[in-house]
């Protein structure tokens, strides 16, 4: 992924072994990151046994948050597209025990699509 491409907001697929060395330290015994999405600075991993959406802040992004969902919490997930004056989509995921969903909004450019199927094949295993 281009550094303009993650400033416009587009989401690009990142190589998985890359992410399997980068999170070594958080992941589990046995626990593969199969697919991953960086978004500006924000990623979306799914591994083998979660979604983890990795949160990173302030203006250097040295602080970094990690929400992990195992597949089975997900009760269900939406997305909305982009229209001719809204630009943005945007990705939504209820946790069970949550009232309020996870929120990502994407550019226009991203196909959205894509994360979506990836969640969905993880999900509705």
């Amino acid at each position: 992924m281009g550094l303009l491409d993650g400033m416009m907001g587009n989401a690009s697929k990142i190589d998985a072994d890359k992410i399997q060395q980068e999170f070594s330290q958080i992941l589990a015994a046995g626990e593969q990151v199969e697919h991953a999405y960086q978004l500006i600075r924000d990623y979306f991993v799914f591994t083998n046994k979660r979604l983890v959406l990795v949160d990173k802040q302030g203006v250097t992004g040295s602080k970094v948050e990690y929400h992990s969902f195992p597949y089975k919490s997900i009760t269900h997930f939406s997305i909305e597209t982009g229209g001719h004056f809204d630009l943005d989509a945007e990705l939504k995921i209820w946790i069970s025990g949550t009232a309020v969903p996870v929120q990502k909004r994407f550019n226009k450019k991203l196909s959205i699509y894509e994360v979506q199927s990836v969640l969905a094949g993880y999900v509705l295993r």
